[in-house]
């Protein structure tokens, strides 16, 4: 059985900043990985193979690969733990909007 994405309360998508100009659509995140092991390169690899990559570095260093719910893999110039604090923070955001209202 397919599961349903999870989405904000508005139905709409979560997306969150990833550095220069970019986002990500954090509900459709499987998970969130450093790129320095040798399986994860070599997912990397075959992804960009197969044309399944979505580059955010713009030219930077990559310091983690964000794996998707439809199998394409995105690659960004900030660490896994930024990522992680970002998205604690909007959803912190939402939810006190959520009890404001």
């Amino acid at each position: 059985m397919a599961q349903q994405p999870n989405q904000s309360p508005q139905g709409g998508t979560e997306l969150i900043h990833a550095g220069f100009g970019n986002f990500i659509a954090i509900n459709r995140v499987v998970a969130i990985v450093t790129p320095g092991s040798a399986p994860i390169q070599r997912l990397i690899r075959d992804a960009k193979k197969k044309a399944n990559i979505i580059d955010q570095t713009s030219g930077r260093r990559t310091k983690a690969a964000v794996f998707t719910d439809t199998g394409q893999i995105i690659l960004l110039a900030i660490t896994p733990e930024a990522v992680a604090g970002r998205v604690s923070a909007a959803r912190a955001g939402r939810i006190a909007q959520a009890q404001a209202d």
